[in-house]
């Protein structure tokens, strides 16, 4: 039947089931076959049948942090999409940006934002930033057997904790491994192919307490490093006008600031290049 009703018109059973917070758990019970790391895979590794989504950096800073992410997918040695946007909103909060099997990915962010907003519905409050890195945690462990046959998703989670007993210190950063393990990082992290080369370009520059226009600045030089020595790190594209993703999180929620900040930045950064190309 339709929409899984049975010949009475009723709801299943899980639809009616109060107190369930996690919406996942909830698809799992309804329709677990929707959930990413439930649907079967043909044998063998599938690590080049889709598109891959690589570097993506967060930085903390003085009013919270700063995520940015770079705009090629690529699929082998082939460009697949050259504006893909891999960082987002999780909720007012926070912010999530993925790295790894593209589809996979986007739909794994897709549904941990429902699991957040799910939740708050359902409890009348909002998850602890610590809370909200177990249930992507959880999805990601999920999502193993899959990343096994290579549709490996790895994304990076930031956010203004707003339990924080110091507003300098709100900004937290968690990283994740392919097994569903998290990790608090300190000051800075990255994810992707080119996060080697970002990180080692917010070593040497990153500084506890920085203002955010200037964690924005860095993250797309660090991103602009990235590019120059990662072959699926897609640099500022001058002549397409794309240019990196950039959000920020804090007190007063996330904010995605706007493409023509980020082409000012950008050129800005291209500019400096063009007479030191090292930086």
């Amino acid at each position: 039947m339709a929409a899984g009703l049975d010949p009475s018109w009723r709801l299943p059973a899980a639809f009616t089931v109060p107190g369930l917070s996690s919406f996942s758990e909830f698809l799992g019970a309804a329709a677990p076959e929707l959930l990413p790391g439930r649907r079967p895979l043909p044998t063998g590794i599938n690590a080049d049948i889709a598109p891959h989504a690589t570097t993506i950096i967060a930085i903390s800073c003085a009013d919270g942090v700063v995520m940015a992410g770079d705009r090629r997918a690529t699929m082998g040695n082939l460009i697949a999409n050259r504006d893909i946007e891999k960082v987002h909103a999780a909720d007012e909060f926070s912010l999530v940006g993925i790295a790894g099997t593209a589809g996979v990915g986007i739909e794994l962010m897709r549904l941990f934002q429902v699991e957040l907003e799910h939740y708050e519905k359902i409890e009348g409050a909002m998850l602890s930033i610590d809370g909200k890195a177990n249930r992507l945690a959880t999805m990601i462990r999920n999502n193993l057997g899959a990343a096994l046959q290579g549709l490996a998703v790895i994304p990076l989670f930031a956010g203004y904790d707003l339990d924080a007993a110091e507003p300098g210190r709100a900004g937290r950063i968690f990283s994740f491994d392919v097994a569903g393990g998290v990790y608090e990082e300190r000051g800075f992290d990255g994810i992707g192919s080119g996060s080697l080369f970002a990180k080692a370009a917010l070593k040497k520059r990153y500084r506890p307490g920085l203002p955010v226009e200037e964690a924005i600045t860095l993250a797309v030089e660090a991103l602009y490093d990235a590019a120059d020595d990662d072959t699926a790190t897609g640099g500022p594209d001058l002549t397409r006008r794309i240019f990196p993703v950039v959000m920020t999180a804090g007190a007063d929620g996330t904010r995605r600031i706007s493409d023509e900040q980020s082409a000012e930045v950008s050129e800005a950064v291209v500019a400096r290049r063009m007479e030191n190309p090292g930086g």
